[in-house]
């Protein structure tokens, strides 16, 4: 059984502990507050039984009797009481159960997540990859030198499996992991190996590629995670530039932080609040998707996702009639002093 596994069962263990200790302490409850009210009106209808007169028959000296109830004014508070005592415990139980059932809640939203994000970082990749086979069997078919593209297609494959351990990794985790705080990217490299798998579907929509920044300049993320913003924000603007354009990726150090920019040349953004850009599965209906392509709204949150787990954010800086500028903020490379 691996740790996931047997975290999993713990959970699952405690919510069946904690289920079984709250129902039993509010049955308890229950039935000391329903027992106490009928108690309670035992002894305040109760009245003592006169006896005759002595010599009335024979017996008894005419005093006060043993108690007695009236059953007609006790009958219906027990059954009153009885009845919100039924619906009390039917609450509890009620809340109890959501309370139970919150480990496989969370559970299956964390496969649904997976699913979905694991379907759209691979998406891209599998686009390039795709892209690549053509171009090597058109040349392969005439004869040509189908080298360079097979080193491409290593890297793809390369690209592609770094994304999928980074999502099982994260799937795991459910969050930050321990070695985020250690993390080090550098930035020219992984604006590299995301224009590398982004630049198939630009070079078709006639959007050329370009990346700015220095060779030294380094992050505190993860370099796969920092590579799968890039591709995203890439992706997400080659997705709605015009023919012709230009996509930039620029990196410069802000103190002790880095921001880096990805900026289209594109209609800019319109029928959705951008800052609702980074929700999941948000997206706008009033735009279609230029290349045809069903667009899900994973995207930009997945990078939201990773700028958080790393300290950092995403926001749109700018956008208008002439393009959009995306800026991811993430801190500097905690080992190297401010620059």
């Amino acid at each position: 059984m691996d740790a996931a596994t047997a975290a999993d069962r713990r959970r699952v263990q405690q919510a069946a502990v904690r289920t079984g200790v709250w129902v039993g302490a509010a049955s308890a409850a229950v039935v000391a507050i329903v027992t106490s009210v009928i108690v309670s009106v035992l002894l305040t209808t109760a009245r003592p039984e006169h006896r005759p007169p002595h010599g009335f028959d024979g017996d008894g000296d005419g005093g006060p009797g043993p108690q007695v109830v009236d059953v007609d004014d006790v009958v219906p508070v027990a059954i009153l009481v009885g009845l919100l005592g039924v619906v009390a415990l039917g609450l509890v139980a009620w809340y109890v159960s959501r309370r139970a059932t919150r480990p496989l809640a969370d559970a299956l939203e964390v496969q649904r997540r997976f699913v979905a994000d694991a379907s759209h970082e691979l998406r891209t990749p599998l686009t390039t990859l795709s892209a690549r086979i053509q171009l090597a069997q058109h040349r392969a078919d005439r004869g040509g030198d189908v080298d360079t593209v097979l080193a491409q297609l290593r890297h793809d494959a390369a690209v592609m499996d770094a994304v999928l351990t980074d999502l099982l990794v994260s799937a795991e985790s459910a969050g930050a992991r321990p070695g985020d705080a250690t993390a080090t990217a550098t930035v020219a490299d992984a604006a590299r190996d995301a224009i590398a798998v982004i630049e198939p579907r630009a070079a078709e929509r006639g959007v050329t590629l370009t990346a700015e920044a220095s060779p030294s300049l380094e992050v505190g993320a993860d370099q796969t995670s920092l590579t799968r913003a890039l591709i995203a924000l890439l992706d997400n603007a080659v997705r709605y530039a015009p023919a012709g354009s230009t996509v930039a990726v620029s990196g410069r150090a802000a103190g002790r932080r880095v921001e880096l920019r990805v900026s289209d040349q594109g209609p800019g953004i319109v029928g959705i609040d951008p800052e609702r850009l980074f929700e999941r599965f948000a997206r706008s209906d009033d735009v279609p998707d230029p290349d045809g392509r069903r667009g899900f709204g994973l995207g930009l949150a997945l990078v939201s996702d990773i700028a958080t787990r790393f300290g950092g954010s995403v926001r749109v800086e700018a956008t208008s009639a002439e393009g959009t500028t995306f800026l991811l903020d993430l801190p500097g490379d905690r080992h190297s002093s401010p620059r």
